[in-house]
């Protein structure tokens, strides 16, 4: 690009509004030509400091806000949607088919779960505001959805402020991508989270190719993974079954459900791990399986070849999908061994709650941690080795075998990062975000030493030129 065509460019600057000294929050501003295109809408989430964002004013106003491109639907890429839109945002939410279904089932839950929340504050008085509010609503959340434009991958569409958009597979959860963004001659890369080329159940990351500027994340940005973590899982169940406990698996109900199913499931047929009831209680994860399930149905969807032609390959043979609150309850009054698998993942909220008030006191039992817990979370104190962990406004005695078990995790490493970005000639910037900061730091040192990038780590709300 010639020096006079830089100057004769309209200015592109991006601000880092989340995403930057954590690795939650995602939110991308670029702003053109008047026009202003935001890619993610995450909400923060971890220690109570990151969570008092969501409540904080943004920089910017919703409503000058000409369109948003959604990367997944995890919560930390598009819960913020439905508060953007309270604020007054009415622009298209351009995502794949797969992200947009996947994003009904996250935003519904996310709403009645502040609603929730905002009730039980109101009736036990421990809110500071009266009468205490839900950060965004049932109804917020249905606008937001209903702003919804699906993008089929590889297809260029054009957004306000003369950028052009195309999506590219992620590999990290069903309809994931990495965005590019065409600007004058500029080519501009999100990774969003990107996935592990050997992600067990979808078709890797597509490549990156040359680009002039990339933003990626950082969530392993200092650790490599363990290639499988089969023997570890195995090992952790065959002790607490062959005590006869119960091994409760907090996960993710999007991907980690799935993949954690097909896991048990090739455990029990090799027979590393017996075979006894595993029950799934998240109707969110029920709801989210039946997409992978029609996903392959779908030949030209990202899941793996083998898998669509091995029958049902999230069923472990002995399986119980567990909807109602009466069954989920049933559930704390069973002894084992079984394998109970339960929303959320980081033990954050959800049934999986209920299931710890249970499980946690008694020494036959196991929590085993297959994901990574964001500081802040009852999952980080746990694996931080707490005793007691407070749950429902109680404090609960930790007795039960705390395990960590790696290598499940849908994010790529440190070292399948490096490999993705170096399929780009050096870009005149890469910005490394979504990390906790040693993890960013680490990274953005390794892409200048291995590289010989121009690596940088942004700060929260820091305002860059990209032309």
């Amino acid at each position: 690009m010639t020096e006079q065509s830089r100057t004769d460019r309209a200015p592109l600057s991006l601000t880092f509004l989340g995403a930057a000294g954590t690795v939650t929050g995602s939110k991308f501003l670029l702003e053109s030509r008047g026009h202003r295109v935001l890619v993610d809408c995450g909400l923060f989430q971890g220690d109570r400091v990151w969570r008092r964002r969501n409540w904080e004013e943004l920089t910017v106003d919703p409503r000058t806000v000409d369109a948003v491109v959604l990367t997944h639907a995890h919560l930390d890429h598009c819960g913020y949607l439905p508060r953007l839109v309270r604020e007054g945002f009415q622009g298209p939410v351009v995502c794949t088919p797969n992200t947009a279904l996947l994003a009904g089932l996250v935003l519904r839950d996310a709403a009645h779960l502040q609603e929730r929340d905002a009730e039980y504050a109101a009736r036990s008085g421990t809110s500071r505001h009266q009468p205490p509010l839900p950060l965004f609503d049932t109804r917020d959340a249905e606008r937001a959805l209903a702003l919804i434009e699906t993008l089929p991958w590889l297809q260029p569409r054009e957004l306000p402020g003369g950028l052009t958009l195309t999506l590219h597979r992620g590999g990290h959860i069903l309809g994931s991508s990495w965005v590019e963004l065409g600007y004058d001659g500029l080519r501009i890369a999100f990774s969003g989270d990107l996935g592990r080329p050997d992600h067990p159940l979808l078709l890797p990351p597509e490549e990156l190719g040359a680009v002039d500027v990339v933003v990626v994340e950082s969530t392993y940005g200092d650790r490599s993974h363990q290639r499988e973590g089969d023997h570890d899982l195995a090992v952790a169940l065959r002790r607490t079954l062959g005590r006869g406990g119960i091994a409760l698996l907090p996960a993710f109900a999007v991907d980690r459900t799935a993949m954690l199913l097909h896991r048990i499931q090739r455990l029990i047929a090799a027979g590393e791990v017996p075979d006894v009831p595993v029950h799934v209680d998240s109707p969110m994860a029920l709801d989210a399986l039946a997409i992978y399930r029609r996903a392959l149905t779908d030949p030209a969807s990202e899941m793996r070849p083998a898998l669509r032609e091995a029958g049902n390959p999230f069923d472990p043979g002995r399986l119980r999908l567990v909807r109602s609150p009466y069954e989920s309850q049933t559930l704390n009054e069973a002894r084992g061994p079984a394998i109970l698998i339960s929303a959320s993942g980081m033990a954050s909220g959800g049934r999986v709650l209920h299931h710890l008030e249970h499980q946690l006191p008694e020494r036959r039992n196991a929590v085993i941690m297959t994901g990574f817990q964001v500081p802040g979370t009852r999952g980080r104190q746990l694996l931080d080795g707490a005793r007691q962990v407070k749950i429902h406004g109680r404090y609960i005695p930790v007795r039960a075998e705390v395990v960590d078990v790696g290598g499940f995790s849908a994010h790529a490493d440190a070292g399948q990062l490096v490999d993705w970005l170096s399929t780009s000639p050096p870009p005149t910037v890469a910005y490394v975000v979504h990390g906790e900061p040693d993890a960013s730091t680490a990274l953005a040192d390794r892409l200048g030493q291995q590289l010989g990038w121009n690596a940088v780590v942004p700060r929260y709300l820091e305002r860059v030129r990209l032309d």
